[in-house]
Formats: structure tokens, sequence, C-alpha cells
């Protein structure tokens, strides 16, 4: 008998994706560009390759968790087979926007414009992650009441433990990195890119504040991030309009001007630009959660 290797729970409401856990095995499910209206992690257990997110190359390995958010685009590139699990969520089932104070998952696993998006798992988050998983897939093979409560706790608990080890890393990379002065003005910009992307869109802006050139800090972003300062100011702002396009009823417009943009159409179209679908598409296809409005 041949053992089943996907599970999928859809929304009743919709009859969209709700929930999905995929087994692959030789083959790779992500050798094109993906486009998901959906949260992914992938764990590719055995197998190694280039991921390409966000127009970028990585190398990796065994064992590379990887995270990517709604529309991010990405693919893999193996050499060889590949074989690993893949989890799918839906912001209607679980929205990380929402709920970043129970797994502060936002902004380390997802939205990171700062480093590569996968994790490498040591043998103690293999452990963790096989029991979890098989608790998941039983749930899934034999539904009972709370179904949807029981998947989610268990969801979290996935994304809070990849979280503290995304964490524990970048602080270890950090520490090697710690001998040269160029992180301290990368953490300086970082805090004012938070700080100031609703009213400050160019990179002479941050320059300006950082007492340096806009060359040499472009310069600089593109050594340590591997993208020009635009395109981190650019990525900070589509972060928050998807953000505010699911979790709010306000107009592009009003979103627009929110984000220092008074052409409304200007907006769409650098919305466009970076995520390959209009504003009202993207709240369309993600499923804009009307329970905000209430």
């Amino acid at each position: 008998m041949e053992q089943k290797n996907s599970f999928t729970l859809t929304n009743p409401q919709t009859g969209n994706l709700a929930f999905k856990l995929h087994f692959f095995d030789k083959d790779n499910p992500f050798d094109h560009v993906q486009r998901l209206n959906y949260y992914s992690l992938i764990w590719v257990k055995n197998g190694q390759g280039t991921v390409k997110a966000d127009f970028l190359e990585h190398d990796f390995g065994p064992d590379s968790l990887f995270s990517f958010s709604l529309y991010q685009p990405f693919m893999l590139n193996v050499n060889g087979n590949i074989s690993g699990l893949a989890i799918h969520f839906h912001p209607d089932f679980f929205c990380i926007h929402k709920h970043q104070k129970e797994v502060a998952c936002n902004g380390v696993l997802f939205n990171n414009m700062y480093d590569p998006p996968f994790i490498q798992l040591d043998d103690n988050a293999k452990t963790n992650f096989d029991l979890i998983i098989n608790q998941i897939k039983t749930e899934m093979q034999n539904p009972a009441l709370a179904q949807y409560e029981l998947l989610i706790s268990y969801l979290k608990i996935f994304l809070i433990t990849a979280s503290r080890l995304k964490t524990e890393q970048q602080d270890q990379n950090e520490q090697i990195n710690d001998k040269t002065e160029e992180p301290f003005i990368l953490q300086n910009l970082k805090n004012y890119i938070e700080t100031h992307y609703k009213t400050k869109h160019t990179a002479s802006d941050y320059a300006d504040m950082l007492a340096i050139t806009p060359k040499a800090l472009s310069k600089l972003t593109k050594s340590h991030f591997n993208k020009t300062l635009t395109e981190l100011i650019s990525e900070r702002i589509i972060i928050e309009a998807k953000r505010e396009l699911y979790l709010t009823n306000k107009t592009v417009k009003e979103i627009a001007y929110n984000l220092g943009y008074n052409d409304e159409y200007y907006f769409s179209r650098f919305f466009k630009k970076n995520v390959e679908v209009s504003p009202l598409f993207f709240r369309e296809s993600i499923g804009f959660d009307k329970s905000t409005m209430n």
C-alpha cells in the first residue's frame, strides 16, 4: 500500500488551502519560481543546492529549514535528489502578524530583510521538529474534536522553536562580525529604517542620518545583506503594506497615504513592481480578514 505523502485542510468558507503537510522524496516540488498566497516552512532533510529567494541566491545543505512569506518569490535548484517536508499555512488559519507576541517569528523567520531565509538544524532541533511533525501527521490522519486548535498549537511550537534557533544563529554571526565597525553602522541603519520608513524613502535620507555617503552606505548593505539600501527600504514598506492590506479595512489610498505616498496610483505601481500583483489582488487572494472590521 502506497504511503500518503500529503495532508490538507481547506477553509470551508472559501475552499482555499488552510493548512497542509507535504512530504517529498527525490522529487523537487520547488524547482520553479513560487509565489504563494500562504506561508511556507520547508525542511530539506537530505540534499543540497541553491535557494533563490527575492532574486538572491544562497547555497544550502542537508537539514536546512526555509521560511517564506506571502507572495515571496523563491525556488530551489538542487544537485541530484532532495527529500524532506513542507508545512503551508494560510494567514486565515494562523496569522503571524496577529500572533506576533505569542510566537515572535515575524521579522525573524518571516519578513526578515537582513538574513538568508533559512536556518541550519542541529540534532536537538531535528529531534524536536520530528516529534511535532509526527503529532501533526497523526492529527491530520485521525481528526477529532478541536482539530484546528490542536494543529495551531503544534504550529506555534514549531514556529517558536525555529525562531529561537534562528535568533541563536544570528547572535553567533554578530559575535563573529563584532570586530569590525560596520555592524554598528548597519545596526543603526536597521533602527532608522524601522523608525522612518513611512516618511523617508530614499537612500540619501538614511545616509544623511548616519553621516555617510549614499554610495558608501549602499556598498555596506550590499556587502552584508546582498541588497542595496533602496531594496531594503522598499522591502520594509512592502512588508507593512501587506500587513495593512490583510489586517485592516483601510482603502489602498489610505494605506498609501499612511506609508508616505500621496499618489495612490504611484503606490500601486510600486507595490505591483515588488510583489507582482496589485494591492487589491493581494487583498482578495490572501482573503482579507474581515473579522478585524468588527
